[in-house]
């Protein structure tokens, strides 16, 4: 899923040319992987957000350790490293981390907007509906609406977090530890790494035995909760991304031994990282069923989800380095060739993937408020196989249309020529 080649490329100018007239660098294509794979992702945390949505039994955290949320934080690391990476290079550390801070500018009001159009929308479904549920309720706000003065302070400082609105603040302070690390690289890239671990130890201390509590963040002044993802745990799948992006880490070799372990590891610990598997297991096999159990109960911490444990670590990577290796050197299978019409039909999926992929901050955003709406609408159906299927097919267009919608948006079509 990442390549290790140059950021950018550039003619070599012509010295009989005016410096003013000599070519700008031209920035390389961008990788078909990274966009493909986030693009997927965007239609998975689609499908797990919506309530009640029978199509949620069928997504990869069903399955073992790691889930879509890893996919979209490796590549945003990676997409991290295209972005800002090059301005730390060209622009020096100060303007680097200027640029860092305008994108952390625009997370933090993507999770303000989010989080007032979402509240705002379950408010009016209790105030000028008649239903038998509070949809207020059922997203924990109560504690908004009855006492909003401290939390709206919450809201702003971060200090509360409202369950449902947490990966865009985690996100958030991960791109805040940027500078830090391309600080850390003019000293040595085992600085880096020595820091991004150290940072993840933190969070998971029982690594090295120093006891199951590590350092969070708390999500609400009135209970001792902490933010659903820790980025001082997650900051290492995002820091991984941007490492292999950037070239601080080589690309794996297409080996049939490393694919013959990728695979093990993720048929073996399906059990140990899927309830849903470990039902299916003691169903075939009662005896085999209760050998793993045990391991299934002391294994919890480390298959952790909110300090990002090191099981799931390790699953994604396995399931990364077989999503590197199907799509090929420099992403090649993922570039529709032929015209037949499988050709074309995979020419057109890919694009769709593709577009969703480069615009995935504004397509998540929407697709968070988007899967409440969908989920009020499925409280008054009988939810059956049809109805929920259309529901997601539904959304999945409308993600489609934000993708499209957002990169017209950006490509500015008021500023071109006739």
């Amino acid at each position: 899923m990442a390549t290790i080649t140059p950021l950018t490329t550039a003619r070599t100018p012509d010295a009989s040319e005016p410096a003013n007239q000599q070519a700008a660098p031209t920035p390389r294509p961008r990788d078909p992987r990274l966009d493909f794979y986030r693009g997927i992702a965007m239609f998975i945390i689609l499908i797990a957000h919506i309530p009640g949505n029978r199509w949620t039994g069928w997504i990869p955290a069903r399955f073992g350790f790691s889930d879509a949320t890893e996919i979209f934080v490796f590549c945003s690391g990676m997409a991290s490293a295209i972005a800002f990476g090059g301005s730390f290079a060209r622009r020096g550390w100060w303007l680097g981390t200027a640029r860092v801070a305008f994108r952390c500018w625009q997370v933090f009001w993507a999770h303000i907007g989010l989080f007032v159009f979402i509240a705002v929308c379950m408010a009016a479904l209790d105030t000028y509906g008649n239903f038998e549920k509070s949809y207020i309720g059922s997203l924990n706000l109560l504690p908004f609406f009855n006492d909003p003065a401290p939390q709206l302070v919450g809201l702003f400082t971060l200090s509360y977090v409202p369950n449902y609105f947490d990966i865009l603040p985690m996100y958030l302070v991960v791109l805040a530890l940027m500078p830090i690390m391309m600080g850390l690289e003019r000293i040595n890239l085992w600085a880096v790494g020595a820091f991004s671990i150290a940072v993840w130890l933190s969070a998971n201390p029982y690594i090295i035995g120093l006891g199951p509590n590590g350092v969070s963040l708390g999500a609400e002044p009135w209970s001792e909760r902490e933010w659903f993802f820790n980025p001082f745990g997650w900051q290492l799948l995002f820091f991984t991304g941007f490492a292999f992006m950037k070239g601080w880490l080589p690309k794996p070799p297409v080996s049939k031994l490393l694919i013959a372990a990728s695979v093990a590891f993720l048929v073996i610990g399906a059990p140990f990282g899927s309830w849903k598997v470990y039902l299916w297991v003691k169903a075939a096999s009662p005896d085999l069923g209760e050998i793993i159990r045990p391991t299934y109960e002391m294994t919890s911490q480390w298959r952790e989800k909110t300090d990002f444990g090191l099981l799931r670590y390790v699953h994604f990577l396995a399931l990364a380095y077989l999503g590197w290796v199907v799509a090929g050197e420099g992403g090649k299978r993922l570039i529709a060739n032929g015209t037949g019409v499988l050709a074309r039909i995979w020419g057109v999926l890919l694009a769709i993937l593709t577009k969703v992929g480069q615009q995935s901050l504004a397509v998540f955003v929407f697709s968070m408020a988007l899967a409440r709406l969908i989920g009020f609408a499925l409280d008054y159906t009988d939810r059956a196989v049809l109805t929920v299927a259309f529901a997601n097919l539904v959304g999945f267009a409308l993600i489609i249309a934000c993708a499209y919608g957002a990169g017209w948006f950006k490509s500015q079509p008021w500023r071109s020529k006739k």
